[in-house]
């Protein structure tokens, strides 16, 4: 009886050997570009730079973030997470966890559905970090097949723009750089875009932080329609890269903020992505929510009562 067991057993080690090597080839690429310690832990990947306007080659860079976490501990990443979605989640589509933003990921277009953050005084404050010790890198946290990569971006003339604003997580060196994932980057249009209206509305997101006690953003793109020549509306935007990052047509933002006496109020934009006139205000651009959620596909901030909050227009 034992010989005969002896050859059922070793198929049994070689076959569940073979799967639990398929297994971790399938997950490897996590974290197959980083260097590791003698506990497993993720310490930095090396990667390759790009020149945000024109994709040049700049340097070899180790931005030295760890993949699940950096001087917070796990309780407090935890306790983050619940807070930064206090008031629900938009989608439930390819949820990844930064130590300070959330992100949806899209895996066709290559870039997030949508990014959430939250914002207060002591966050804004904290002015540690220097952007340039910062660099785009690849999201390992990203299947290699669904990835954006910098060389997308080479030559296109987009900029990589963040949805998720950098100076927004300054607090942290390690937070900071973690914006600079291309999971968190969009091709935006640079002059009168990205660098210039676009910038604007987040310079007025974080300064709201002076006057309110919580503010919370949600951020994406859009691909909207519009009427062709034969009178019929199509969805069209183009594609860049050899892994065909989608270019939205447009991007919308909301902003939820807390006053310090628990009074909520929401702005919700939605701007081209094209160069806009530097003369058209802000508010031009500012559109009822359910705009942007029958846009989008979300259900924003589902989980505040809408009898609670009231929509507002900003003063810039």
């Amino acid at each position: 009886m034992r010989k005969l067991m002896r050859p059922l057993l070793a198929a049994l080690c070689v076959s569940g050997g073979g799967i639990l090597g398929v297994m971790h080839e399938r997950e490897g690429y996590r974290f197959s570009s980083y260097n590791r310690n003698r506990f497993g832990q993720v310490l930095h990947a090396k990667v390759e730079g790009y020149d945000e306007t024109d994709g040049k080659n700049r340097r070899n860079v180790s931005p030295g973030i760890p993949a699940a976490q950096s001087k917070l501990q796990k309780e407090d990443l935890e306790r983050r997470r619940r807070e930064i979605m206090r008031f629900g989640y938009p989608s439930l589509d390819n949820i990844k966890y930064k130590d300070n933003y959330v992100l949806s990921y899209n895996r066709r277009l290559r870039q997030a559905n949508w990014v959430c953050e939250h914002l207060n005084k002591d966050i804004i404050r904290n002015q540690e970090a220097d952007r340039a010790k910062c660099d785009f890198v690849q999201d390992h946290e990203i299947h290699p097949l669904f990835r954006a990569t910098n060389d997308d971006f080479r030559k296109t003339g987009y900029d990589r723009g963040h949805l998720a604003a950098s100076a927004n997580h300054r607090f942290s060196q390690d937070v900071n750089c973690q914006t600079f994932f291309l999971s968190n980057i969009s091709p935006q249009v640079g002059s009168g875009f990205n660098r210039d209206a676009w910038q604007n509305l987040e310079k007025y997101v974080r300064n709201l932080p002076t006057t309110y006690k919580n503010v919370f953003v949600l951020t994406g793109p859009l691909f909207l329609p519009k009427f062709e020549q034969d009178g019929h509306l199509y969805v069209k935007y183009k594609v860049i890269g050899k892994n065909n990052v989608a270019v939205p047509t447009h991007f919308f933002k909301v902003i939820l903020t807390e006053s310090y006496q628990n009074q909520f109020e929401i702005q919700s934009y939605i701007l081209p992505n094209k160069p806009i006139n530097e003369k058209i205000p802000l508010n031009n651009f500012q559109v009822p929510l359910e705009r942007i959620e029958k846009a989008s596909g979300l259900l924003i901030f589902e989980k505040l009562p809408r009898s609670k909050v009231r929509e507002v227009r900003p003063v810039v």
